[in-house]
């Protein structure tokens, strides 16, 4: 039996479930915040996953799409998603093989930080008739992957450009680390100076006499700080879109989209209530999942099966055989444990996506 058209109260628990109108409405808003600060939006589709929902994201404004993977580009670039920048390194033979075919399909990026591969991915590049687009990460403060600022990004950028097959797009960095900072001003302080350095360094290589065409950064968790300082072409923000308990505490301008539905599987006693998701469904990393519409919630634990709601004061209302929904704890961390995403309006299910991009990690 299809279960297009059934009421989220009917459907089989544990299930993530999408808001299909607000959804749309988060779409909007943050299209809309890009267009009046003059950038371009390529979301990150790492906590998305579904081609589906990258398409309505392309047709809401965005370019294309960031991933963090080969095998999500080649998912999404197999859906139909022309414009793709793969936000890490292309490393080995098979992933280079898979890259330079996959070029043939839609215009992809990737980025480097070394000269390591350049060689093999330009030698790959011309055996198959195609041009790599090429970013140059950067390391603004993160201290993950990426070429120091200044100087050594203009001569990587140099033997990008001198290396046939090759095609030097610009430039790229991730302000994540400026997250853990203390208070919101020291945050915004510190993402303002991160990406001073990647501009520099774009400044630097058109000195050289060498184009910068792209420079991408900035995630959800930067939004208010970022997309408005100058230098920047497009901006990576993916999350939001959806929201959850982190993002929230991120203070991002969309409403939360993406939920998880469980069902209460028993009521040990009054203040305590157990659902059948535990963290294969809805893991406690970096934040708990929020119950919705459960008072005096003291606490969200997580086995691999259960969910465990304790309260600080009785409820005794939720019996066993009730649904329960939450808020995702993180979103990147939930989505790809599932197979597919319920996509509701009204109350009604209207689609069912498939998250295909689930376990590409290579």
């Amino acid at each position: 039996m299809t279960e297009i058209g059934l009421p989220l109260e009917e459907l089989d628990t544990p299930m993530l479930w999408v808001d299909i109108d607000q959804l749309d409405r988060n779409i909007a808003i943050l299209a809309d915040h890009f267009a009046q600060v003059g950038v371009q939006w390529r979301p990150h589709t790492k906590g998305i996953k579904a081609p589906a929902i990258a398409h309505k994201l392309v047709k809401g404004g965005a370019i294309g799409v960031t991933c963090a993977k080969l095998g999500e580009a080649e998912v999404m670039a197999a859906a139909g998603i022309e414009d793709i920048l793969i936000a890490n390194q292309v490393v080995g033979k098979h992933k280079i093989q898979r890259l330079v075919n996959l070029c043939r399909w839609a215009d992809v990026k990737i980025a480097v930080d070394s000269t390591a591969t350049l060689a093999d991915l330009g030698r790959a590049a011309q055996d198959k008739g195609v041009n790599v687009g090429v970013l140059i990460e950067i390391d603004s403060g993160m201290k993950r992957a990426g070429v120091l600022p200044g100087e050594p990004v203009v001569a990587l950028a140099q033997t990008i450009v001198q290396t046939p097959g090759l095609r030097f797009d610009g430039l790229m960095s991730w302000e994540g680390h400026s997250l853990s900072a203390p208070s919101h001003e020291e945050r915004r302080a510190e993402a303002a100076r991160s990406i001073a350095l990647l501009t520099e360094s774009a400044d630097l290589c058109r000195a050289a006499g060498i184009p910068v065409r792209i420079v991408s950064c900035g995630g959800s968790g930067t939004l208010d700080v970022t997309p408005s300082l100058p230098g920047i072409t497009e901006v990576q923000a993916g999350g939001a879109v959806f929201n959850d308990v982190t993002y929230t505490k991120w203070l991002v301008p969309t409403q939360p989209a993406i939920f998880v539905r469980c069902t209460v599987t028993s009521r040990p006693n009054p203040s305590r209530i157990i659902v059948d998701g535990g963290f294969k469904t809805m893991p406690a990393w970096l934040n708990q999942p929020k119950p919705l519409g459960i008072e005096h919630v003291e606490r969200v634990a997580t086995s691999a099966e259960h969910g465990i709601i304790n309260l600080s004061e009785p409820n005794h209302d939720l019996k066993v055989g009730d649904g329960c929904d939450f808020l995702l704890g993180y979103g990147d961390a939930t989505v790809f444990l599932h197979d597919v995403i319920y996509a509701m309006r009204n109350g009604i299910v209207e689609a069912i996506w498939r998250v295909e991009a689930r376990g590409r990690i290579r």
